[in-house]
């Protein structure tokens, strides 16, 4: 009994140490030092990169497009753009703010829908044969969509059209660059038949979901983007090609966007306009 009597002071000496042990460990003096000197060379590099130009880092949008003016006329575009990564045809918009809305009205861009392309079909039903599946005419008509099915790009989701009062809008056709942005952006100064070519570009439309249209509504880039962002890519490089081959611009913000999204994918390539060959 006194043996033990004698080891239970020690025992509860050694307890304590350890508790003190571990509340206040002792610091690790070499880590600490590696981790601060971590740190200087990282901010050292960040520097150098920024200074020397290497940072925020940038890829090569390549070369800039050829460009050629056609003959004047509906069915034409602006201007013939050459092939070239979208990143580079965005370098060559120029940049500045939006032009007043107060006196956009939609019948500066002609009737919807027209036949632009002399086809003998209106847009609208060109678009919407172009774009969908198991495209059924309604009876003695080569032109008119009586149903179909759409792999609609905005949402990744498939919608049945049919048409119909109450069912016709599950399918709309969607200017890329919304008319109303193309007003404040450079349409304004365009002649009627240039601002006619431009709503009924094929370059210009997609069939997209309703809702989806709807909730774009007059939105660029800065403001909306497709929900699917496996599309964005191909949907900003078909703005930008828009906009190149109509002489419209792009707003600071528009740009911004533009770039953050093709950062994603700068090999990403432009289109041409629907009525070139």
């Amino acid at each position: 009994m006194a043996r033990h009597a004698r080891l239970l002071p020690r025992r509860t000496q050694l307890r304590g140490r350890q508790r003190r042990d571990t509340l206040h460990p002792e610091p690790r003096a070499p880590t600490r030092t590696m981790a601060v000197f971590v740190i200087i060379v990282l901010a050292l590099l960040t520097g150098w990169l920024h200074s020397s130009g290497r940072w925020p880092f940038e890829p090569d949008p390549g070369p800039p497009p050829a460009v050629a003016t056609p003959p004047a006329a509906l069915g034409q575009p602006v201007l013939v753009v050459g092939s070239a990564s979208a990143l580079a045809i965005l370098q060559t918009l120029p940049v500045k703010g939006k032009a007043a809305r107060n006196n956009y009205d939609r019948s500066a861009f002609g009737e919807a829908w027209m036949d632009a392309d002399s086809n003998g079909c209106d847009t609208r039903n060109d678009i919407l044969r172009r774009d969908m599946t198991a495209v059924k005419f309604t009876a003695g008509s080569r032109c008119l969509v009586a149903s179909g099915t759409l792999a609609e790009h905005y949402t990744g989701k498939e919608v049945a059209f049919k048409r119909g009062k109450d069912t016709s809008g599950a399918v709309q056709i969607d200017h890329v660059v919304a008319l109303g942005n193309a007003w404040q952006t450079g349409a304004q100064v365009l002649t009627t038949v240039q601002r006619q070519s431009l709503a009924n570009d094929p370059l210009n439309l997609l069939a997209a979901d309703g809702p989806a249209n709807q909730e774009k509504s007059d939105g660029d880039a800065a403001t909306w983007l497709p929900p699917d962002k496996k599309f964005r890519c191909h949907y900003v490089a078909r703005q930008i090609s828009v906009k190149a081959a109509y002489r419209l611009w792009v707003t600071p913000a528009e740009k911004a966007a533009m770039q953050r999204v093709l950062g994603l994918c700068p090999k990403q390539q432009s289109l041409p306009s629907g009525y070139l060959p």
